[in-house]
């Protein structure tokens, strides 16, 4: 069966692609292995959102209780329910991915898919074959994988990754998380509020490495006043699996640590799904574990296309989203605006929420930018005051010069909604003249951000 278009992998690139395809008129098919959806809807992005909104209304509900009225002290958790219900939002999602599928005429083919010459794919379930298949263009979609390191005994029981700790069976007393990326960040929260002991160990300086500074010392701050314990500045020399415990030594400072728990998360990263896929036999090109593409995505062969998580992007699911379409449409010849990736909203869904935009302040000074930065505390905000969540603050970075705005770093209580005024102003090169012109509604969180640049050019009211 001969296709214009073949998408290989179902997450929130190939889906999305697929759709764009279909709308354009091409016929289209997508191929996945496993579910609809990919890493992102059944063991990521959505999944995750699930228990962690379970865990803040928990937590609200200890904080708050007694403003309430509520005087159980004795909260307890039904934790396989909590379980069951992130999957039921996942199973929800998949069926309403799977409408988009036959509502769009898009032909669903299940099994492994592997990359031949000649514009083909083979397609494999149960390591038999089961057909094959042609297309004018081919568009690699596989996401992404757990990084692992063999030498820590990774098993998929007590050694885990994010894929095992979204359906653990039982709730561990003590875990350690390895990693303080958005994945260690987001599940240290969750467990610690389940009532788990929860211990991250970081080899950068600080947690959440790529965050600007200060947003990483209030999140380090934050996390170890609530009493997750954080391990910066360390490494691991060995971990150690036994019957009823796991022990873990670290190098922290100039001595060794020897740590236990019942399970140990490891979050250090992912790395691009491409193994056995077929990309050696066709001769497309890799850089260090990447697929390498041109500005419309296409790779080295003719016809092969490669976007989302298998090249060197960020791996966020709503990068792989727009790069979709703009494979697509670069495909159909249309003109498509280029992503600016410098513009990405990068969000971690813990409780504090981070949520930033463009360059650090580091970043902006390595650059030569002479730079204006201010910051606006919620403490002094009076819908946060309100709300209770008056942790966390919004920071500005501009350019002195041009008034360019460089970058927009948030932490606290709903961020990563806030974040996306930021997106907008920059995509539209509004300057601190604009974003001062623009009235917000009060009480509300967004007056945070008019206030933070108010303050970054002296014309603060509420500080």
């Amino acid at each position: 069966m001969h296709f214009d278009v073949i998408i290989l992998g179902s997450g929130p690139g190939g889906y999305v692609a697929s759709i764009r395809a279909a709308q354009l008129g091409m016929k289209t098919a997508l191929i996945e292995k496993e579910s609809l959806g990919g890493v992102c809807l059944n063991w990521g992005c959505i999944p995750t959102k699930s228990l962690l909104n379970s865990a803040k209304i928990l937590q609200s509900i200890k904080k708050d209780g007694k403003l309430f009225g509520i005087k159980n002290e004795q909260i307890q958790i039904d934790y396989p329910k909590i379980i069951s219900k992130s999957r039921n939002v996942v199973e929800k999602m998949r069926k309403g991915i799977s409408f988009l599928m036959k509502k769009n005429g898009i032909h669903v083919i299940d099994g492994n898919g592997i990359l031949k010459k000649g514009k083909k794919i083979e397609v494999f379930e149960n390591e038999k074959n089961v057909a094959e298949y042609s297309a004018s263009h081919i568009i690699i979609s596989t996401g992404a994988i757990p990084k692992i390191e063999e030498e820590f005994k990774y098993d998929g029981k007590k050694v885990i990754t994010y894929r095992e700790a979204l359906s653990l069976s039982f709730l561990p007393k003590r875990m350690i998380i390895i990693g303080s990326g958005s994945i260690g960040l987001e599940f240290a929260y969750f467990y610690h509020s389940m009532g788990t002991h929860v211990t991250i160990i970081e080899i950068c300086t600080k947690l959440f490495p790529n965050g600007d500074e200060e947003i990483s010392d209030h999140l380090k701050y934050s996390f170890e006043k609530m009493g997750i314990k954080c391990y910066t500045s360390s490494s691991i020399k060995k971990i150690e699996t036994h019957d009823d415990r796991i022990i873990v030594e670290i190098k922290y400072s100039s001595e060794n640590i020897f740590l236990e728990a019942e399970s140990v998360l490891y979050a250090i990263g992912i790395v691009p799904n491409i193994k056995s896929i077929g990309l050696e036999e066709i001769g497309i090109q890799i850089d260090k574990g990447f697929i390498v593409v041109d500005e419309n995505y296409q790779t080295n062969v003719d016809g092969y296309y490669a976007i989302g998580d298998v090249i060197k992007t960020p791996s966020l699911a709503h990068v792989a989203s727009h790069e979709g379409i703009n494979c697509i449409e670069n495909i159909k010849g249309l003109n498509c605006q280029k992503i600016d990736y410098n513009n990405i909203p990068k969000c971690v869904y813990s409780f504090p929420e981070i949520a930033s935009v463009g360059y650090t302040e580091k970043e902006s000074k390595e650059k030569g930018f002479q730079i204006k930065v201010a910051k606006f505390p919620f403490s002094a905000l009076g819908r946060a005051i309100s709300d209770e969540n008056t942790d966390g603050f919004i920071k500005v970075i501009f350019d002195a010069k041009y008034d360019e705005w460089l970058g927009c770093h948030m932490i606290g209580n709903n961020v990563t909604d806030l974040i996306s005024e930021v997106v907008v102003a920059r995509k539209l090169e509004a300057t601190s003249y604009e974003i001062l012109g623009s009235i917000h509604p009060h009480p509300s969180l967004s007056e945070s951000i008019f206030e933070s640049v108010a303050n970054a050019y002296g014309r603060a009211i509420h500080l």
